[in-house]
């Protein structure tokens, strides 16, 4: 049985660009914890590596580069 992927790019969308970027705040310190708490309650242990996703996608580096600001 196939698992349905139908709210994988909503859901991006609102975590990289919509209300959900309001909250996490990318680009300032400690947005990467933020997204991980707010993820964490529909992701389980996987919300840290989504993040991560999000904030290269977002910032342009991933969190703990040295270029990460």
């Amino acid at each position: 049985m196939a698992r349905k992927r139908g709210n994988a790019a909503p859901l991006k969308q609102y975590w990289l660009t919509g209300a959900g970027a309001r909250r996490v705040r990318w680009n300032t310190p400690g947005d990467h914890r933020r997204c991980t708490k707010a993820v964490k309650k529909y992701l389980g242990p996987r919300a840290a590596a989504y993040c991560a996703t999000l904030h290269k996608q977002a910032t342009g580096v991933w969190p703990g580069d040295r270029r990460n600001r």
